[in-house]
């Protein structure tokens, strides 16, 4: 058994190419026994491939990599799972019509005699749980388990295997603030037992919080290892984007204007009640409040995707259809969704006809579409965003997720909305890319556009809105000025339904 401080993994000198792209042009990792070790870099910057590699999917094309004083055997992920490696995703992929403990022993059931022996299952499980932090009932069935839950039984399900190294990616991505704090106490519990944690995560706050050590990339090679006692935010953040980034959020003082968007009184008995704000031209107003709160199902039902049972929405001073998304492009409002790969994009499609998608009108020649216009289309977003791509034909499910973001942003901003409402804009982009976004947002309202944003990050609800919206079980709680808001305050309403202090 390992020993705190024990060198588990050992990467040095690690390359990966896909055809003429470079992946990892030479990146070293050292991890030990009894720490949590965060990777982070820019989208792009190789952090998945590095996963990926010690996961099995992928084999490394040059370097070694090793595990204590043995080779690491890559492209097989049961040789992975074999030498004590596991990963865990950040949305799990349990059964969800088996217990717990089926779960957790798919596959490898402890028998006694020709029988399968359920009830030593279940104790072992009840054992990895309680051992976790979260003693969750091994003979209940996975169906309607949260998330956060859904990967602690995955955590367990590694354990059940032996595995040293647990590999997150993205773990608290989807997560609320509370269910954010489980994980983490379930990671210090992975590290008093002298487990090693690697974990991605573009939430700079969360790592500083639990983390030991943090090895920064950029462009495929490993930038910095350090101890987190021995760097700091923006150190970090200079290492993550090779410069100084000064104004991560750029809020500038627009003109406000007349009322763009006006809801009055919508409700939707199953996810909001009683909702009545407005947005003006040039104005930047967040919802904000904890995961299920009812905010993206408030936008949903502005922009038409779902319906509201009473109330009303207007544009311009003119009541808007309900339930009709083609009402809401109409009356020129674009709706930026919180799934991009889901909601957002078609995958397999090219750059360029995800750009154009919502422009086809404008785009078209007699009869079918002007193809020189969507390229014309596609140049002038990719130059405006700094979006990267090899060709504007190739398929966006090849772009990083920052791209992708930059994509579905072009696609709507391309429209010339009046009204722009942005699902978790920043949600799993770098930090960098955070930046370009803000500006985008930021310049919107600067030539006049009424903007809604929904967003689960504090500093980026305080740093760019201009008025906050607090959303509470589907209750609007608190509205709060630029000037008056602040951290505490937006806490205390979402979580109590009071302004605080």
């Amino acid at each position: 058994m390992a020993q705190k401080g024990d060198l588990l993994l050992q990467m040095k000198g690690v390359q990966k190419r896909f055809g003429g792209a470079i992946a990892l042009r030479g990146t070293d990792l050292s991890i030990r026994a009894g720490e949590i070790h965060a990777l982070l870099g820019e989208n792009g910057a190789g952090k998945s491939t590095m996963l990926k590699i010690l996961a099995g999917v992928h084999v490394n094309d040059g370097g070694t990599i090793s595990l204590g004083d043995k080779t690491f055997i890559t492209g097989s992920p049961q040789a992975a799972i074999e030498q004590g490696i596991a990963v865990i995703y950040q949305e799990p992929s349990l059964f969800l019509d088996l217990t717990l403990a089926e779960n957790v022993f798919i596959g490898r059931q402890p028998m006694k005699g020709i029988a399968i022996d359920w009830h030593a299952a279940q104790t072992e499980a009840a054992r990895l749980f309680s051992e976790l932090g979260v003693p969750l009932d091994p003979k209940r069935l996975a169906r309607g388990l949260s998330i956060a839950d859904q990967q602690v039984v995955e955590i367990a399900k590694a354990l059940s295997m032996n595995a040293n190294i647990i590999l997150m990616d993205e773990p608290t991505a989807a997560l609320s603030a509370s269910e954010v704090e489980r994980l983490m106490t379930v990671m210090k519990s992975l590290k008093a037992a002298n487990k090693a944690v690697i974990f991605v995560s573009h939430r700079l706050d969360e790592v500083f919080a639990i983390s030991d050590y943090i090895t920064v990339m950029r462009d495929g090679a490993t930038v910095s290892e350090n101890s987190v006692s021995a760097t700091d935010l923006q150190k970090v953040i200079k290492e993550m984007v090779g410069r100084e980034l000064t104004e991560l959020f750029p809020k500038t003082e627009n003109k406000i204007g007349d009322i763009a968007l006006e809801v009055n009184d919508i409700t939707n008995p199953a996810y909001f009640r009683n909702i009545s704000f407005n947005v003006r031209h040039g104005e930047i107003v967040a919802l904000a409040g904890l995961v299920g709160s009812g905010r993206s199902e408030v936008a949903r039902a502005i922009f038409g995707i779902d319906k509201y049972t009473s109330g009303s929405v207007k544009v311009n001073g003119k009541e808007l259809a309900k339930g009709s998304p083609v009402a809401a492009m109409s009356e020129k409002i674009a709706l930026v969704p919180e799934d991009r790969r889901q909601q957002g994009l078609f995958m397999i499609a090219g750059v360029d006809r995800n750009i154009s998608m919502e422009s086809f009108d404008r785009l078209k020649g007699k009869i079918f579409l002007n193809f020189k216009k969507e390229r014309a289309l596609t140049e002038t977003w990719r130059e405006k965003l700094s979006i990267k791509y090899a060709a504007p034909s190739n398929p966006v499910e090849s772009l990083s997720g920052g791209n992708q973001q930059k994509t579905v942003l072009a696609k709507w901003l391309a429209t010339d909305p009046d009204i722009l409402i942005v699902d978790e804009p920043t949600r799993g982009i770098d930090v960098g890319t955070k930046s370009e976004v803000h500006k985008l947002i930021n310049a919107a309202a600067g030539e006049g556009k009424a903007v809604l944003m929904i967003s689960s990050e504090l500093p980026e609800v305080l740093g760019m809105a201009d008025r906050i919206i607090v959303m509470r079980e589907g209750h609007q709680v608190a509205e709060l000025s630029r000037k008056e808001a602040t951290q505490e305050k937006v806490i205390a309403a979402a979580t109590t339904g009071s302004k605080g202090a």
